[in-house]
């Protein structure tokens, strides 16, 4: 008979999955996990707050390819870890979530008055793709298989291990465990489709006057950014990206609409007579693929692939669903269009569309810079991202954060690579960005990580100035500071004039939407990171530069425009989201 702690089995399991790093705060209830991560090549980087261990394995997840682990410690580290758990699976990252549990003999279900106990599985599990606990050590390795497997299979998402202190820290005898390679237990080719399928495809998309194509987040989940741009330019066509997606295309791609680019995107696809849509659900931010936004179900054929079948003609009908994975898809595509090409006048024809709508994509960027001419202090927001793409530009890894800031930093940044820009697109998380950026600096040691946020965001998670000083990262943290929730201040603005009158008080003003400042700059210096604090857009430029230079994380606090930064660009067109489309 051998003997086995449990910790270590599962820390054996996840080197199997290649996992590499895990993120986490240390505690007694699994010591016997993080003690075996050296003799396994596990890393451990520990932030101060579960939630952060969530986003950082979120962002690891997305730009690297491999599952993103995080730990959280039973009770109240599950509790701290929730917010991260339902945005990382909302967002679509592929997150394994490992916690400890009470000893078997007092939970599930609980004795009665058990200490640091709750249903830990029971409340995540409406969160995630899958929530399980292991009941003994003799289960653990199926169990783990089945959360593997879970993970890798259709979108991705989160998955939930939950083990008890007394498996974790344990020591069991055992002839042999049964573990295996990921390949004895779960898929690792990528769903390919049909040559039919394939056939098909190509042959709607030769013949479609207007076409035009969308890709979304499963493009950038299968690392198949240069698979999209070959069929893009193999069919000419114009294209668009779902806010998840951006990057999967450049932004300076000449047959790109980029997402600030609004009117000419809704008559792109609104004017569609084909429409190919990879990777996307077509949820709320894409205007469910509804008209006035999209053409009419009469007038427009759906091409759709995903990776889940549930997603195929889930908001819009289709002519065509593929379930296959992006990559597959677009490879195989790519082949049968470069074997068989469109005929060149159909070719021209599309590429004409792409000529016109630029044109009308160059108007819309020529009003939005006019702001940049505003050279005033406390700045103009704009400035921020346009000064980040000076000095950072194609190479930066960028983290937008925050309301009013991450739609300024959307709008004024030019993102050109998949792996260059992240943000909690579908959740709109504030404070994630800041962990994010740790986790993209942990994924990329070798990029320049830099984090456009605002200072309602930065509060939320600032003691993680600490984990990156502590951890060796330099993120460099760009605070947008207005003193105010700026995005809830301009809606209340706007919307107490209606309620008011109707609730019947005469009470002015917005409610509880300014506070009192903070000098982020001299926060992080007293955490050990290089502060600064900037007022005059001249300034910024070379606060950025000094920000590199000194090899630390670092921020620069910087004092924006109350009132001009209320006033970001796209605002009404993200409030009309929220309504249904009417045509």
């Amino acid at each position: 008979m051998e003997q086995f702690i449990g910790g270590e089995v599962l820390a054996r399991m996840l080197a199997a999955e290649g996992v590499e790093v895990v993120f986490g705060i240390v505690d007694g209830t699994y010591m016997g996990f993080f003690a075996s991560f050296e003799k396994h090549g596990i890393k451990l980087v520990s932030p101060r707050h579960e939630t952060c261990a969530a986003h950082m394995a979120g962002a690891y997840a997305r730009l690297t390819g491999k599952l993103g682990v995080c730990m959280a410690s039973n009770g109240p580290g599950v509790a701290n870890i929730l917010p991260g758990i339902a945005v990382e699976n909302g967002e679509g990252n592929r997150v394994l979530v490992i916690t400890s549990s009470r000893r078997s003999q007092i939970a599930y279900p609980d004795r009665g008055g058990a200490y640091q106990y709750f249903n830990q599985t029971g409340v995540t599990r409406a969160m995630t793709k899958w929530s399980g606990t292991v009941p003994s050590f003799d289960r653990l390795p199926e169990l783990f298989r089945r959360a593997a497997r879970i993970s890798w299979t259709g979108r991705p998402g989160v998955v939930h291990l939950d083990i008890p202190e007394t498996v974790m820290n344990g020591a069991f005898e055992a002839d042999t465990l049964d573990l295996r390679s990921p390949a004895a237990y779960r898929r690792i080719e990528p769903i390919e489709p049909s040559a039919h399928q394939i056939e098909r495809v190509a042959d709607l998309l030769r013949h479609a006057e207007r076409l035009h194509i969308h890709a979304g987040s499963g493009v950038v989940h299968a690392r198949a950014a240069d698979e999209l741009r070959k069929v893009a330019e193999a069919l000419g066509a114009t294209m668009t990206t779902s806010w998840a997606a951006r990057g999967s295309m450049p932004d300076n791609h000449a047959q790109l609409l980029p997402i600030w680019a609004m009117q000419p995107v809704n008559k792109a696809r609104s004017e569609a007579d084909v429409v190919l849509v990879i990777g996307a659900r077509l949820g709320e931010t894409d205007w469910w693929g509804k008209p006035p936004y999209w053409g009419r179900p009469e007038s427009q054929k759906l091409i759709q692939v995903d990776i889940d079948e549930q997603n195929l003609g889930l908001n819009k009908a289709t002519e065509i669903a593929v379930v296959a994975d992006a990559g597959a898809f677009l490879s195989a595509l790519a082949a049968n269009l470069t074997q068989s090409p469109l005929k060149d006048a159909r070719l021209q024809a599309n590429r004409a569309r792409v000529s016109e709508l630029a044109g009308d994509v160059g108007k819309v960027r020529t009003q939005f810079d006019m702001a940049l001419q505003n050279m005033k202090s406390p700045m103009h927001s704009s400035q921020v991202p346009a000064a980040c793409q000076r000095v950072f530009g194609d190479d930066a890894i960028m983290v937008f954060d925050g309301g009013n800031t991450a739609v300024w930093a959307s709008f004024f940044s030019e993102i050109n690579r998949p792996d260059a820009c992240l943000s909690t697109f579908k959740f709109g998380m504030l404070g994630a960005g800041i962990a994010q950026a740790l986790g993209a600096q942990v994924a990329k040691p070798d990029s320049r990580v830099v984090c456009i946020i605002g200072d309602g965001a930065m509060a939320f998670h600032v003691q993680e100035l600490e984990t990156a000083v502590r951890h060796g990262l330099p993120v460099i943290y760009v605070v947008l500071c207005d003193r105010q929730w700026g995005m809830v201040k301009i809606t209340q603005s706007i919307g107490l004039g209606m309620l008011r009158p109707i609730i019947g008080t005469g009470q002015k003003g917005t409610i509880n939407t300014d506070f009192e400042e903070i000098a982020f700059d001299k926060v992080a210096m007293a955490m050990g990171c290089h502060g600064e604090r900037v007022s005059d857009p001249q300034d910024l430029d070379g606060a950025l530069q000094r920000s590199i230079e000194s090899g630390k994380p670092a921020v620069i606090h910087v004092d924006v425009d109350p009132n001009m930064h209320l006033m970001a660009p796209g605002l009404q067109e993200f409030k009309d989201m929220h309504q249904e489309p009417v045509a």
